[in-house]
């Protein structure tokens, strides 16, 4: 061939991660295949068992997929998160649902940066509590608004050839946490430190809204919140 006949091809390569991979659920066009989704189950501790009062598809916000992204290149992007963050932290609110209707939850969007109605996890500091605020501005009450995961651990996908895409984080809200409080939202936090007693900044990674949970002092819930990768 001709040098004037040559050709420059250029091969662009792009992984697109947007609503039709990193979200609610991994979307195909085949039905027949098993759609897994990122799940918040919530149970309640009973005498004779757990008893599973719900679960939900959960999202991963904006936010959470920029933090996703300067973790897997390991540098900052101007987003609010930093790369050094990790996910370690938990958090409740009241603002999940319509104010019309406690138990028709709305749904959370690519867009929150936060819970809609923050509530304190506990009044009091404590071995697995962060996050304190006096009472004033979207801190209703005086306390701490985060806790500490009890565990995170991966698990093989089972309808992914046992390929480690699954973390399982479990937090528990015991008998003395978040008692008086109508829960209808919680969302996992990310930080730079996963200490007793942090004050952040935290971010919102993910967010879950459910219909209204009266949380009394003979309750304890656990909430197991599956990210499907």
């Amino acid at each position: 061939m001709s040098k004037d006949k040559e050709k420059t091809f250029e091969i662009l390569t792009t992984d697109v991660y947007g609503d039709l991979c990193l979200g609610d659920s991994f979307n195909r066009s085949d039905n027949s295949i098993r759609k897994p989704k990122g799940e918040v189950h919530i149970y309640e501790v009973k005498p004779d068992g757990n008893k599973e009062l719900l679960h939900k598809s959960n999202l991963v916000v904006y936010q959470g997929r920029e933090l996703l992204a300067q973790r897997l290149m390991y540098m900052d992007s101007g987003a609010s998160t930093s790369r050094d963050e990790f996910l370690g932290w938990f958090g409740l609110g009241e603002g999940g649902v319509r104010p019309a209707d406690p138990l028709d939850p709305t749904p959370p969007a690519n867009i929150d940066t936060e819970l809609q109605s923050l509530v304190p996890v506990n009044a009091t500091s404590g071995p697995t509590y962060g996050d304190y605020h006096a009472a004033g501005g979207i801190y209703p009450q005086t306390g701490y608004y985060k806790k500490l995961f009890d565990s995170a651990v991966f698990e093989p996908d089972i309808y992914n050839d046992n390929a480690i895409l699954i973390i399982k984080i479990t937090t528990t809200i015991g008998v003395d946490d978040a008692n008086g409080q109508q829960l209808s939202e919680a969302g996992l936090y990310s930080s730079i430190d996963n200490i007793s007693g942090f004050a952040g900044p935290f971010h919102l990674f993910g967010r879950v809204t459910f219909p209204s949970i009266i949380k009394t002092d003979d309750r304890r819930l656990i909430f197991i919140w599956y990210l499907y990768l």
